[in-house]
C-alpha cells in the first residue's frame, strides 16, 4: 500500500473513497476518478505502443516501480453487437500497425504442428473413454446424456482437425518467415472501452505472435453468441489474412475443448450446451469458407 500512497501524495490527491478489484484500485476524489493498477510483466509492451504512436491504452498519469495510475474511463453504453464489431475493427487496426515478418527455422512450425496433433489424439482418446463410460450406464445423468446424444459433433470436428492439420502443415513446413503482430492475448468486451477514443486495457498477457490467435481466443469466448462470419469480414477488410493463417484459425476453432464433469448437473448442462453451440458455429464458418 505504500507504493499506492506515494502516487496519491505525489499527485496531491485527497481520497474520498476507494475500492480494490483484483489488481486494480479505483480511487474517487471530489473532482475525478482514477485507477491504480499493479504493473504486470509487460510494461515494455506499453512503451512499444507509445513508441509507435499507438494510443490504444489509457494515458498514464503517474507510475512507480510497482504501480501505474490513469484516469478512469467511463465506457459508453453501446449494444454488445455494435461493441463487438468495433472491437474487431480496432484489433485488426492494431495487428496491421504492428505486424512484421520474422525469420524462423523449420522447427517453429513443426513444434506447433506436433502440439496440435498431440492434442487432437489426446482429445480423441479422452472422448472415446468418456463415451464408453457413459454408454455403460443404465441411467446416465442429464449432462452425460446431452454429451452422448451429440458426441458425433465432437468426433466430426476432431476428424476435420486430424485431416486438415496435415494439409496446413504441408503449406507452411518450408516457410522461412512467419508473420507476427502484437496480440493482446486476452480480448474481452469488458477490456474494450469506447469513450472520447477507443481503449484496450489489461495488457498483461500481450506478446508478439501469430495474429489469428487473438481472434481464435475471442471466438472461444463469444463463438456461441455473435455472428463470426460477419466479424471475420470486418477484420479481413482491414487486415487481409493468408490462406495458411485462415487454415490455422479454422483448425483451432474446430478443436473441441476438454469437458470435465465437475459441479452440479445444471451447470454441466450449460457448459456442454455452450461448447456444442461453439462447435456448431465453427462447422458453419468452415463450410461457408470452403464453398466460397
Amino acid at each position: 500500500m505504500k507504493a499506492i500512497r506515494d502516487i496519491l501524495v505525489n499527485n496531491d490527491l485527497k481520497v474520498r473513497k476507494y475500492q480494490t478489484v483484483g489488481n486494480s484500485t479505483f480511487i474517487d476524489t471530489d473532482d475525478n476518478r482514477y485507477v491504480i493498477r499493479k504493473k504486470g510483466n509487460n510494461q515494455g509492451v506499453l512503451e512499444y505502443l507509445n513508441s509507435r504512436n499507438l494510443s490504444v491504452f489509457p494515458d498514464i498519469i503517474d507510475s512507480n516501480n510497482d504501480y501505474i495510475m490513469y484516469n478512469y474511463i467511463d465506457d459508453n453504453n453501446i449494444p454488445e453487437e455494435q461493441k463487438m464489431n468495433d472491437l474487431i475493427g480496432f484489433i485488426s487496426y492494431l495487428h496491421s500497425k504492428t505486424s512484421f515478418y520474422k525469420s524462423i527455422d523449420e522447427a517453429e512450425y513443426k513444434r506447433l504442428y506436433e502440439d496440435l496433433s498431440n492434442n487432437i489424439l489426446y482429445l480423441k482418446d479422452y472422448y472415446n473413454d468418456i463415451i464408453a463410460l457413459i454408454d455403460s450406464k443404465v441411467y446416465p445423468s442429464p449432462p452425460e446424456y446431452l454429451l452422448q446424444r451429440n458426441i458425433s459433433l465432437l468426433f466430426s470436428c476432431l476428424n476435420y482437425c486430424e485431416e486438415n492439420i496435415k494439409v496446413w502443415y504441408e503449406k507452411v513446413k518450408n516457410f522461412k518467415k512467419m508473420r507476427v503482430s502484437l496480440i493482446h492475448n486476452d480480448l474481452r468486451l469488458d477490456h474494450f472501452l469506447e469513450s472520447n477514443r477507443n481503449y484496450l486495457v489489461s495488457w498483461d498477457k500481450a506478446k508478439f505472435d501469430i495474429p489469428i490467435f487473438d481472434i481464435y481466443k475471442l471466438y472461444n469466448k463469444y463463438g456461441n453468441k455473435f455472428d463470426f462470419d460477419e466479424l471475420l469480414s470486418i477484420y479481413k477488410a482491414k487486415f487481409k489474412l493468408s490462406d495458411d493463417e485462415l487454415g490455422l484459425f479454422y483448425l483451432l476453432i474446430n478443436m473441441p475443448t476438454k469437458i470435465e464433469f465437475k459441479g452440479n448437473n445444471y451447470n454441466m448442462c450449460i457448459v456442454i450446451k455452450n461448447e456444442l453451440a461453439r462447435l456448431n458455429q465453427a462447422v458453419s464458418l468452415t463450410k461457408a469458407t470452403i464453398k466460397s
